[in-house]
C-alpha cells in the first residue's frame, strides 16, 4: 500500500511593492458592490437592468451606513448628491441591505425612473430613484425612500 502524497502550506505572499499599490485617492469599498459606469447608447436606447440594480443597492448601501457617499457621488448629479449627504442615515437596518425586485419606467425620453424593493431583515423598504441622461450617461437627480 503506497502512502498519502504529502500536501505542504502556501507561504503568504509578499506584500506589493509601492509601484503595486492602489493609489491613495481611490476609496477602497470592502464588501460593498463595485458600480459599473452608466452609460449607455445613443438616445432610445434601453437601460440595463442590472446596472440600475447595482446603482439601487449602492444607494440603498449609502442611505443604510454601510456605503460612503463618495463612492457614488459620479452617478448623482450635484443637487441630488448635497441631498443625500443632507439625508444620512435614513434606512434603519442591522444588517446590509439587499436591493430585490425592481420596477422601471420611462416616462419620457431621457428620463427613468424606478422603484427598488430593499430588504432590510425585519422590515423591507421601497427606494424610489429618478435618473435622467446627460449625455451618454444617467444621473440620479432625485431619490425617496419609506
Amino acid at each position: 500500500m503506497s502512502a498519502a502524497p504529502h500536501i505542504g502550506l502556501t507561504p503568504a505572499s509578499e506584500p506589493p511593492y509601492g509601484h503595486e499599490r492602489q493609489p491613495a485617492d481611490k476609496p477602497v469599498v470592502h464588501g460593498s458592490l463595485a458600480l459599473d459606469a452608466l452609460i449607455w447608447g445613443p438616445p432610445g436606447a434601453i437601460p440595463d437592468e442590472r446596472k440600475l440594480r447595482h446603482l439601487g443597492q449602492a444607494l440603498a448601501e449609502v442611505l443604510a451606513g454601510r456605503r460612503a457617499p463618495e463612492t457614488i457621488a459620479d452617478r448623482l448629479t450635484d443637487r441630488a448628491y448635497r441631498e443625500l449627504l443632507r439625508a444620512g442615515q435614513m434606512i434603519k437596518t442591522s444588517r446590509t441591505p439587499f436591493a430585490g425586485s425592481m420596477h422601471v419606467k420611462e416616462p419620457r425620453d431621457g428620463a427613468i425612473e424606478m422603484c427598488v424593493l430593499v430588504h432590510c431583515g425585519e422590515r423591507n423598504r421601497v427606494l424610489a430613484v429618478r435618473l435622467e441622461r446627460r449625455g451618454v450617461q444617467w444621473l440620479c437627480t432625485d431619490f425617496e425612500t419609506a
